[in-house]
């Protein structure tokens, strides 16, 4: 580092606020309960050779001389550095060579970190260097038009700064901007990385790591299986998701937890602990970047637990998402309409909007085609989405991406045959080849033209890879994972911008997907309608740990899906009122939106009517009913289950759900735990539209309910 740049960067330094909060020092709130209090902001050390970005509840440290490099992650929660070992801020691998993103060496001792050391550090070898930074307010991550109902319409806000190096000798040209962002409200930060290539050549980006750090180990048994062994308490999540899942531990593909062969001090006896966070594309991306051009990293979340708590640290998740992705906060009330036939649609329009309903989508089997953008095809549906807004109804359409084979031609390549076939759906079209160019357009086409106000994107883009070199837009193995999902996600970042719905069977909503499967097993629609309602609380309790209700979506079968005959169905519906609205209290309870897939929503005026006040019901407390969920006992078809809404913030603090599974009524005493309402000494309760009655918490912030359950009934009650 020269003494120019050195000196330019110690008065900017030194012109940022110092960096106070000791590394054991705690909040004295819960921000789950007060996020107001948690503000993000940019300092610098106290030595005025590093910078910090945090929020009071985490920071991160950088150490500015001699090279950037992340010397220390501090959980301010649990009062505990999370880093034991300073290393790179990760790698980029250009023309076949590794460069190291700044970064530090000579910590000999690699077990804890002591900030004297750093002195005696020196850059490490084939390195690109700090030459500037510069802090900024956070920008909105996606266009969002916020027309719909949601329950977060704020975009999240915080610090950014960015780091810029520079490259030298065979990289002179190339500058790499990283990236980092500290977020109010929530304890987590951001980071993804930039390169500008002006060496005035084309550069080839083969690899890069976008984090390289070295963790205090979870755990280091002196021998085992390493797999098994704990690992840090932090959550880490990109949003480069896709492998054909619901969850984003199922889908995740960047995150990997690697050994530290140089940390010789650990306690297992073959440096086998998982203790070193890499996050990278798994494959390439292997993208030419040509003169005056610009490569993007995808991006990566990082978030501290404070606690083992299942419950809490499924909350943390659900405040993460609803903060870096609002827009899955929108649930519109729809139904999966299983015709096309213009008459049934408008019978359908007609029988949401008596009843409350929003949003039709043309299910799976109706005969709607989106790839079909003849004149004739798109005045049809133009016709009934103009009806559909007419009555206040939004109209969607389905349409199946994956999953399916097209030809030898088109379909993904499996590298270890050479053929198609073998991938994560037997076979699957490849985005790159000229079919998913038109595939896209005709989707393009046919929701601009016709005004299609959702689509329910089935199938979507799993992350296979292709070996193919004879498709249009990707050269071969290595980019055909990193191109063909960018040429997805430039679908869904449209979609977002055009105020679409957009439903996606995978972990898509850091890319603008508003809503995933509950991860229900198909089959199991076609079961009794009895065994149908144990499943589906089932399914409402086991699937909500982590992900928030608006973001996915059930099933209700009112015809026949996937045989059961009559024993499995609704209809006709007044027939199996009770079922219909037993189903519909259970999911509209949880705030989940079910796919009631069939050709009306009602047959009866007694049928209406109950829709009707089940819908009236959901609207008045909707701002509750998709608030969090805390889990209070699990169906088990022996005794009462239950769950209960929470939200500190609202008019109702706490609603909860109790359901009898038995055959009698039944009256139980039941501990509510109150905390995450923020209800403290006083609480207001009802059941149901009820009169209010007072309670005292106690010292855990809990209340004693005496509660009668009908026969195979339930019931509800409202904290304030």
């Amino acid at each position: 580092m020269d003494h120019t740049t050195r000196q330019r960067l110690s008065q900017k330094i030194n012109a940022l606020p110092v960096y106070r909060q000791l590394h054991s020092e705690k909040p004295d709130y819960d921000w789950l309960i007060a996020p107001q209090k948690v503000k993000a902001g940019i300092y610098r050390t106290e030595d005025g050779k590093g910078i910090v970005i945090a929020n009071g509840l985490l920071a991160r440290e950088f150490r500015i001389f001699p090279n950037l490099a992340t010397t220390d992650l501090i959980n301010h929660m649990t009062g505990e550095s999370m880093l034991r070992a300073v290393s790179s801020e990760g790698t980029v691998t250009i023309n076949g060579k590794v460069w190291n993103l700044g970064g530090l060496d000579g910590q000999s001792e690699r077990g804890y970190l002591k900030t004297e050391w750093l002195e005696q550090m020196t850059p490490l070898p084939a390195s690109f260097w700090i030459e500037d930074f510069e802090t900024a307010p956070l920008e909105p991550a996606m266009p969002w038009k916020r027309s719909r109902w949601a329950l977060n319409t704020k975009d999240a806000t915080g610090r950014e700064i960015v780091f810029t190096l520079k490259g030298c000798g065979e990289t002179e040209g190339i500058r790499i901007r990283l990236h980092y962002t500290v977020y109010d409200e929530i304890p987590a930060i951001r980071k993804y990385m930039t390169l500008d290539n002006e060496t005035g050549k084309t550069v080839n980006i083969d690899r890069f790591q976008l984090e390289y750090l070295a963790f205090a180990e979870g755990e280091s048994p002196s021998g085992g299986d390493p797999t098994t062994f704990r690992l840090p308490n932090i959550h880490i999540e990109s949003d480069m998701h896709c492998k054909g899942s619901f969850t984003e531990l199922e889908t995740e593909i960047t995150e990997k937890w690697l050994p530290d062969p140089k940390y010789t001090s650990q306690r297992n006896y073959l440096l086998q602990t998982p203790c070193i966070l890499e996050v990278a594309p798994p494959i390439g991306p292997d993208q030419s970047i040509d003169p005056g051009k610009t490569f993007t990293s995808f991006m990566v979340y990082e978030m501290p637990f404070d606690s083992d708590d299942l419950e809490r640290k499924g909350l943390f998740q659900k405040r993460l998402q609803r903060t870096i992705a609002p827009w899955t906060t929108e649930n519109p009330i729809f139904m999966h309409l299983t015709s096309s036939n213009p008459e049934t649609v408008r019978t359908a329009i007609d029988q949401c909007a008596e009843t409350g309903y929003e949003m039709i989508i043309l299910s799976f089997g109706s005969g709607a085609d989106a790839e079909n953008i003849s004149e004739e095809n798109l005045k049809k549906f133009r016709e009934l989405v103009e009806y559909g807004k007419s009555k206040g109804i939004e109209l969607g359409c389905y349409s199946l991406l994956a999953s399916r084979w097209i030809s030898d031609e088109v379909d993904v390549i499996n590298p270890k045959t050479g053929k198609r076939g073998g991938m994560t759906f037997g076979s699957s079209p490849c985005l790159c080849s000229q079919w998913g160019e038109e595939y896209f357009r005709k989707i393009k086409t046919f929701m601009e033209k016709t005004g299609m106000r959702c689509l329910e994107h089935d199938g979507s883009y799993p992350g296979d890879v292709c070996a193919s070199t004879a498709h249009a837009y990707h050269k071969g193995l290595n980019d055909s994972q990193w191109n063909q999902f960018r040429r997805i996600t430039e679908l869904y970042r449209w979609i977002r911008s055009e105020d679409i719905y957009l439903n996606v069977p995978d972990y898509y909503f850091l890319k603008g997907s508003n809503k995933t499967s509950i991860g229900y097993r198909e089959v199991n629609w076609s079961l009794p309608r009895e065994q149908q309602l144990m499943h589906t609380r089932q399914l409402n309790y086991d699937c909500t740990w982590e992900r928030i209700p608006s973001s996915l979506w059930s099933f209700v079968p009112l015809v026949e899906y996937h045989g059961g005959g009559a024993a499995a169905t609704l209809e006709p519906l007044h027939e199996h009122l009770k079922e219909y609205k037993t189903l519909m209290f259970q999911n509209y309870g949880c705030g989940i939106q079910a796919c009631y897939r069939g050709p009306r929503l009602y047959d009866t005026e007694e049928t209406r009517e109950a829709v009707t006040e089940i819908i009236r019901w959901y609207k008045k407390y909707r701002t509750i009913l998709n608030s969090d969920l805390i889990h209070l006992r699990r169906p088990d078809a022996k005794d009462w289950d239950g769950l209960m809404h929470v939200n500190p913030q609202g008019k109702e603090k706490g609603l909860a759900l109790f359901f009898n599974p038995l055959d009698h009524e039944i009256t139980r005493t039941i501990k509510i735990p109150l905390y995450y309402t923020g209800i403290k000494g006083k609480a207001l309760v009802r059941e149901q539209e009820g009169k209010k009655r007072r309670y005292r918490t106690d010292e855990n912030d809990c209340i004693t309910l005496e509660v009668t359950l009908p026969a195979n009934g339930h019931t509800w009650y409202v904290f304030e």
